[in-house]
């Protein structure tokens, strides 16, 4: 209730309202995401990458994709960190509020994957709270989640290289978010064909 009446008058940026406005029909679009970020904590820690492919009807689209740094000066300065990498990356770079209007417009209302989704979906949230934005909508799917259900094992986690591991997926070289979120594609395929997931 109290949610409710805090965001009742609430005046959103119009690309928030655009994207809320792509929710009255459902998706077979799913977006493959896949976010490096400073640390594990979602109120002191920042998002550094955001990589990301869709996948629809079975194969991913590798020109319908979102890639950038996000410049985190300010999160590095007021931290004493170095941000050399930044600087080196070949990735397209932007500011945290271009890369979340970039990211939601890309976005949409397809359905969210990734491995610890969950932690992504709160990263992106804080990161859009800072832009007196609402939640992210979008229904989401965790690989990790799908291959427990798989396999019929509810008490334990696999890491994102453990599973590119037993599916045979390559995993030799350790690269960005794109990469991560491509492999991750690529697992989710094998496992929505198991599944049987439409």
């Amino acid at each position: 209730m109290l949610d409710w009446l805090k965001t009742m008058n609430k005046v959103y940026p119009d690309f928030w309202k655009n994207y809320l406005s792509t929710f009255n029909k459902k998706s077979k679009r799913f977006v493959l995401l896949s976010i490096e970020t400073t640390g594990d904590s979602v109120q002191s820690d920042v998002i550094l990458t955001i990589g990301a492919f869709s996948v629809i009807d079975d194969s991913i689209h590798i020109g319908d994709n979102f890639e950038t740094v996000l410049m985190q000066y300010k999160f590095f300065h007021d931290n004493k960190l170095p941000f050399d990498f930044i600087v080196d990356s070949k990735l397209k770079k932007m500011g945290e509020p271009d890369a979340m209007k970039g990211f939601i417009d890309y976005l949409g209302n397809a359905i969210l994957v990734g491995h610890n989704i969950n932690f992504s979906v709160a990263m992106l949230n804080a990161a859009l709270e800072r832009l007196e934005c609402g939640s992210l909508k979008n229904e989401a799917l965790d690989v990790n989640i799908m291959h427990q259900k798989l396999i019929e094992v509810t008490d334990q986690d696999f890491t994102l290289d453990e599973l590119l591991k037993v599916y045979k997926i390559p995993n030799e070289i350790k690269g960005s978010s794109p990469d991560a979120a491509y492999r991750t594609a690529l697992l989710f395929l094998k496992l929505k064909s198991r599944l049987g997931i439409k």
